[in-house]
């Protein structure tokens, strides 16, 4: 499983997709755009990979701690 953090859009989305065709199960972390991150979720699945799109604060120890 890999967390990829702001991966929404951007860097992060690619790195979770990259991660994603190369067989890891993706944890799509967001913390302000729900619809982004099911759509990076949507884009992985679609073709066979396994995702998940999960809220939190990367800036916050608790919420990095609830996200592992």
């Amino acid at each position: 499983m890999a967390l990829v953090t702001g991966a929404s859009r951007g860097i992060g989305a690619a790195s979770a997709r990259a991660l994603a065709h190369h067989g890891a199960a993706v944890a799509v972390n967001y913390f302000s755009s729900e619809e982004a991150a099911r759509g990076v979720v949507n884009a992985i699945t679609e073709t066979g990979g396994r995702a998940v799109a999960l809220r939190g604060d990367a800036r916050s120890a608790s919420d990095l701690a609830a996200l592992a």
